[in-house]
C-alpha cells in the first residue's frame, strides 16, 4: 500500500490540495481529508466505460479513427467545454482547433464568461485565497452559495479559517451574503441582503451611491430597504481587508455583465477608503485554467473561432448557445463536459443531429446522443497536469494509479495528429490528380 500526500482535488474551483489518499492494488482504498464530494471523486470505480460508436461497444483505435475522419471532413467544427481537465489538455484543445479552424468555447461562455467581460472592461482588484485566509475581516458573497456548492471554502479560505491576522477565524469577521433566496450561506451571514430576482443592478447602484456620499430617495432598492443599504455600507467602509466573491447568481441573471460591471466598480470605489479585492467563484475544478490557457495562447478567454486561420473572439456569436442555436456547426468535439445536459433544449437538441464526439472519463447524457464517445483517464486521479484555483493560482494535479486509457491531453494530441496527416494526404492527393 502506499500513501500519497498533498493530493489535489480538482472537482470544484477551490482546488484542495491537502487530500491524503492510501492506494492499494492500483485503486484508491481510503481518503483523509476532504469533503463528501471529493471521497466520492476519489473512491468512484475507473475504466468501467468502454469506447462506443453510435452507440455500440467498439475498440479505442477504430473509435479514435471515426473521431479523425469526423472533424478532417467538418467545415466548421466546434471544440467545447475543457473546464473538468488538465491545462495542459486545454492547451492541446487549442492547437487543434487552429488546425481545424474550429471555434473553441469553454463552459465559461455559460457560467462566469459574462464576469470576464466586465473584467475586461473595468479591470479586476483580486488576490489569492490565502490572502482571503490571512487578512480578509469582511467577506461577501454574491450570488453564490460555497457552503453547498464549495464544501470546504470556508474552512480553508475564508469564514472559519485561521489566519495571521484573524486569529479566531469566523469571531474576526463579518460575513455579508446577497442572494434571491436565503441559502445555507445565507444563514451564516451577519448581514443577509435578500435581493429582489433580477435586480442585482439597482441594489449594487444604490451601495455605490451611499460608497459616494449621495443620499439615496425612496425606501428601498432592488428589495433592500435603504437601512440595510447604509448598515452594509458602512461594514464595507471599515473594513481593515474586504474580499468581494460572486458567482453565477450575478453574472447569469438579468443584467449578466452589467451586473459584475457594477459589483467590480463598488470595489474599485471602495479602495479609494480601504482595502478591497474581488474572486469569482469559480465552479468547475479548472474553468479557471480554461479561460488562462485560451487567453494567453490565443489572446482571448473563450468564444474564439480560427475559421479565418487566426483567432477572432466574439461572445454571442462563437460562444456555444449561440452556435448551437443557430445550427452553424457542422461537428461538435466535447471535451471534459455535458452540454446536452445543461445547455438550453434548443441547443442541446442539434448536438444529436451533427457528428458529435465526446472525450469525457464518465458516460454522460452528451455522450448517450453522441457519434464517438472515447474514455478518458480522469485527471487528478489516474493522469497528470495542471489545474488553476478560482484565484487563478496553478497547482500540480497528480496521477495516483494507473489507467488503460490514455489522457484528455494524449487523446487531443492523437486527434490533431490525425486530422493534420489526414489534411495532408487529401492535398498530396489533389496535386496528383
Amino acid at each position: 500500500m502506499k500513501t500519497f500526500e498533498n493530493i489535489v482535488c480538482s472537482f470544484c474551483g477551490s482546488l484542495c490540495d491537502d487530500i491524503v489518499l492510501e492506494v492499494e492494488d492500483n485503486a484508491i482504498s481510503k481518503v483523509r481529508g476532504g469533503c463528501a464530494i471529493s471521497r466520492r471523486r476519489f473512491l468512484g470505480p475507473i475504466d468501467r466505460e468502454v469506447p462506443r460508436i453510435d452507440g455500440q461497444e467498439a475498440g479505442f483505435d477504430e473509435a479514435l479513427d471515426i473521431a479523425v475522419e469526423i472533424l478532417a471532413k467538418a467545415r466548421h467544427p466546434l471544440i467545447y467545454g475543457l473546464s473538468s481537465t488538465s491545462s495542459e489538455a486545454q492547451a492541446a484543445a487549442v492547437k487543434l482547433g487552429e488546425t481545424l479552424g474550429a471555434s473553441v468555447d469553454s463552459t465559461s461562455s455559460v457560467c462566469h464568461g459574462p464576469g470576464t467581460v466586465a473584467k475586461q472592461l473595468v479591470g479586476l482588484p483580486t488576490c489569492t485565497l490565502g490572502e482571503v485566509k490571512n487578512r480578509a475581516d469582511v467577506v461577501v458573497f454574491w450570488g453564490c452559495n460555497p457552503v453547498e456548492a464549495h464544501p470546504r471554502h470556508f474552512s480553508r479560505y475564508s469564514v472559519q479559517a485561521k489566519g495571521l491576522h484573524i486569529e479566531e477565524g469566523r469571531r474576526n469577521r463579518k460575513v455579508i451574503v446577497a442572494d434571491v433566496r436565503r441559502t445555507a450561506t445565507a444563514r451564516t451571514a451577519d448581514i443577509f441582503l435578500q435581493v429582489a430576482p433580477n435586480e442585482d443592478f439597482q441594489v449594487l447602484t444604490a451601495l455605490r451611491a451611499v460608497i459616494g456620499g449621495a443620499e439615496l430617495e425612496g425606501e428601498a432598492f432592488g428589495g433592500i430597504s435603504r437601512d440595510e443599504i447604509r448598515t452594509t455600507c458602512n461594514i464595507l467602509q471599515n473594513a481593515e481587508y474586504g474580499v468581494f466573491f460572486f458567482g453565477m447568481g450575478l453574472t447569469m441573471t438579468q443584467g449578466t455583465h452589467y451586473n459584475v460591471r457594477q459589483a467590480l466598480s463598488l470595489v474599485r470605489d471602495l479602495n479609494e477608503k480601504t482595502a478591497f479585492a474581488v474572486i469569482p467563484m469559480r465552479g468547475h475544478g479548472n474553468v479557471a485554467g480554461a479561460e488562462t490557457v485560451l487567453a494567453w495562447q490565443t489572446g482571448y478567454p473563450f468564444g474564439i473561432n480560427f475559421s479565418r486561420g487566426y483567432p477572432r473572439y466574439n461572445p454571442g456569436e462563437f460562444t456555444v448557445t449561440d452556435l448551437l442555436s443557430r445550427r452553424e456547426v457542422d461537428a461538435a468535439l466535447i471535451v471534459a463536459s455535458d452540454p446536452g445536459a445543461t445547455l438550453p433544449a434548443r441547443a442541446a437538441s442539434f448536438l444529436s443531429e451533427i457528428p458529435t464526439i465526446v472525450i469525457d472519463p464518465n458516460y454522460s447524457a452528451t455522450a448517450k446522443l453522441a457519434r464517438v464517445f472515447l474514455p478518458s483517464a480522469p485527471v487528478g486521479v489516474a493522469a497528470s497536469g495542471t489545474g488553476y484555483r478560482m484565484d487563478q493560482v496553478p497547482l500540480p494535479l497528480r496521477k495516483v494509479i494507473d489507467s488503460k486509457y490514455p489522457s484528455d491531453h494524449d487523446i487531443l494530441l492523437a486527434i490533431d495528429k490525425g486530422v493534420t496527416e489526414c489534411s495532408a494526404s487529401k492535398e498530396v492527393l489533389s496535386m496528383i490528380l
